[in-house]
């Protein structure tokens, strides 16, 4: 099972890069100081740590960054290994014939002060401006509450800490609808990736960008992403989108724009694809 859960997230990984993001790093174009191979090198050194059935969710998310970090030096996948550690978690730990969403809501409400606790000293190391402090919580000193407390501080500001507290709503009951929907008629998980982050973005505004723009950029971020998701859903040949990503994609690298939370929950999103494949095995 570890090696299975290895080759899922990184597979889940990959298939966000094989994407075309716009203002994100992908194989059709770099950015912000970060390329492909450093996310490759990040999704390799992050998936043994993450794996790891002998360590506690908390564990699992602090020594997949610590790794990262020695490997690249950069924040590359804080976002991912907090998303993607409780689902690997929550296989690891789930009840015979027990479905994913419900052994992810139990791995959840089961979170630890220690938990925390190495959560914040991921954060620290990576030094994304992630959770930040507020006066219940500050990630810089010790947790005082469980990781669940902890994220839901955050959850009016973060969209990967709101995942914590709705169990992964967006994914479940969103993205994997739009995923789904666009593999069925491509046959592709890349352009079905995009979907889920052209969808998400349309829809939602991004954690990453709010944090260093404010609103500044969410109304125009949105109506782009609209225009690519209505041009997905229309198109016969999605190889035909092409010249209008890259288009959004200079736009937005042109302003500092990254999506980064948004391409996270990308890989979450692939990543619950392919565990529930994993998991539906069982009752076959």
């Amino acid at each position: 099972m570890r090696q299975a859960l290895v080759e899922a997230y990184r597979k889940a990984c990959e298939v966000e890069l094989q994407a075309f993001k716009p203002g994100n790093v992908s194989v059709y174009s770099d950015g912000h100081d970060m390329t492909v191979e450093d996310f490759r090198i990040s999704l390799d050194v992050s998936s043994g740590p993450i794996c790891d059935p002998s360590y506690s969710l908390g564990k699992k998310i602090y020594y997949a960054v610590r790794a990262t970090r020695e490997a690249v030096g950069c924040n590359t996948n804080l976002g991912i290994i907090l998303l993607c550690a409780p689902l690997i978690h929550a296989v690891q730990n789930r009840q015979t014939g027990q479905v994913l969403r419900d052994a992810l809501q139990d791995v959840l409400k089961a979170t630890t002060k220690d938990d925390a606790d190495w959560v914040f000293r991921a954060i620290t190391l990576a030094s994304p401006g992630g959770l930040g402090d507020s006066e219940q919580a500050d990630v810089s000193e010790k947790a005082s509450v469980t990781l669940l407390e902890a994220m839901e501080i955050a959850a009016t500001k973060d969209r990967i800490a709101y995942q914590f507290t709705s169990c992964y709503k967006d994914i479940f009951e969103f993205t994997i609808l739009l995923y789904n929907s666009i593999l069925a008629k491509f046959g592709n998980f890349y352009w079905a990736a995009l979907a889920v982050y052209a969808g998400m973005l349309a829809q939602y505004p991004d954690s990453h960008i709010e944090r260093k723009y404010g609103r500044q950029y969410s109304g125009w971020v949105s109506s782009q992403m609209r225009e690519i998701q209505k041009a997905l859903i229309n198109t016969d040949n999605p190889e035909s989108l092409l010249p209008l990503l890259y288009e959004v994609d200079q736009a937005f690298k042109e302003k500092g724009i990254n999506p980064g939370t948004t391409a996270d929950i990308t890989v979450a999103t692939v990543l619950v694809v392919f565990l529930e494949q994993l998991v539906n095995r069982e009752f076959c």
